[in-house]
C-alpha cells in the first residue's frame, strides 16, 4: 500500500476538493485500491477521517460493492467491472447527500473508475476527480501481490493464463485494464472495459468528452518508482509504443484529437498533474 504517501499528497490537495461552495461543502465520494476496501480503519478509514478534518461538515461516502468488506475486497479482484460501474451510478444516484453535486477522490484502479463513473454517469454531477497512482492508459504487466495474498495470487494466476480469454476478461478485474502494447489489435477487439473508457474504439463517445469537461478541476498523481502499476505514467495518461519506448500524454494521439477532452482541461488549467 502507498497509504502513507497517499495521505500526505492528500493534505496538499483537498483544496481541489473544495472547488465550488458556497455555505455547505460538497460531499466526496472516495474509491479504494486494489486489495484494500471501503473501510478498512488504517487505509480507507484514515482518509475519510483526513477529509473530514480538513474540511468540516463534509459528507464523505466510501464506495463498497456487495453487502461486507470481504465482498468488497473480493470485488477488486473478481467481476465484470461494467456491471460494477453500473452498480456504483445507481447507489450513488440514491444517495440524498449526493443529489447537488460531488468531489471524487480515487486511489490505485479506483481513480480508473471513478473517472469512468464521470464518463458513464450523467446524474452524478462531478466537480473535481483527484486520482492517486491510477492506471488511466491501463497496464502492462498484471499488478503484484503479497505473498500472502490468497485472493490477489490467485488473480494473477487466471491472468496468467490469458488476459483476453472469454472467461478471463470477464470475471478478473484487472484484466480489464491490461493493454499490451504489442498486441493492440486483441486489446481493442477483447478487452470489454478500457478500450470504451479511453474512447479508443469507433465511433467515439461524444458524451464522454463532454462528460469530462464538466469537471473545475481534475488532478492526476504519479508516484514514482510506483511498483504496483506498470508503467507508472499511466497514472498521467501516457504508455508505451510497441517497442517499450515511453509515451507522454501529449504525444498520444488521444490527447492530440482529444478523445476525452484531456486538451481542452489542460488548456483552461484545470488539469493538473502532480509527482
Amino acid at each position: 500500500m502507498f497509504i502513507f504517501r497517499w495521505v500526505l499528497s492528500l493534505s496538499l490537495l483537498l483544496c481541489a476538493l473544495k472547488l465550488s461552495y458556497a455555505e455547505a461543502p460538497l460531499p466526496v465520494v472516495i474509491w479504494h485500491g486494489m486489495g484494500d476496501t471501503c473501510c478498512n480503519n488504517e487505509t480507507m478509514g484514515r482518509v475519510v477521517r483526513l477529509v473530514q478534518e480538513e474540511i468540516p461538515g463534509v459528507f464523505v461516502h466510501s464506495v463498497k460493492l456487495g453487502g461486507t468488506e470481504s465482498a468488497d475486497r473480493n470485488a477488486g479482484f473478481f467481476g465484470n467491472l461494467n456491471s460494477q460501474i453500473d452498480s456504483v451510478c445507481t447507489e450513488l444516484a440514491s444517495i440524498n447527500e449526493l443529489k447537488h453535486g460531488v468531489n471524487l477522490m480515487g486511489f490505485s484502479q479506483g481513480g480508473l473508475f471513478l473517472r469512468a463513473l464521470v464518463q458513464r454517469c450523467p446524474q452524478l454531477g462531478p466537480h473535481a476527480l483527484v486520482s492517486f497512482g491510477s492506471p488511466h492508459s491501463g497496464v502492462a504487466r498484471i499488478p503484484e501481490c503479497p505473498r500472502d495474498d490468497v485472493l490477489c495470487n490467485w488473480m494473477r494466476k487466471l491472468a496468467s493464463r490469458g488476459v483476453y480469454s472469454w472467461y478471463i476478461r470477464d470475471h478478473v478485474v484487472q484484466a480489464q485494464y491490461f493493454k499490451d502494447p504489442e498486441r493492440l489489435d486483441d486489446y481493442l477487439q477483447h478487452n470489454i472495459f478500457l478500450p470504451d473508457v479511453n474512447n479508443e474504439l469507433l465511433p467515439r463517445k461524444p458524451e464522454y468528452r463532454e462528460r469530462l469537461l464538466q469537471l473545475k478541476k481534475m488532478v492526476l498523481v504519479r508516484f514514482a518508482n510506483d511498483d504496483m502499476i506498470y508503467p507508472e505514467f499511466s497514472s498521467w495518461f501516457g504508455f508505451l509504443d510497441s517497442q517499450g519506448n515511453s509515451v507522454p500524454v501529449e504525444n498520444t494521439t488521444m490527447f492530440k484529437e482529444d478523445w476525452l477532452g484531456l486538451r481542452e482541461l489542460d488548456e483552461s488549467g484545470r488539469l493538473e498533474y502532480l509527482n
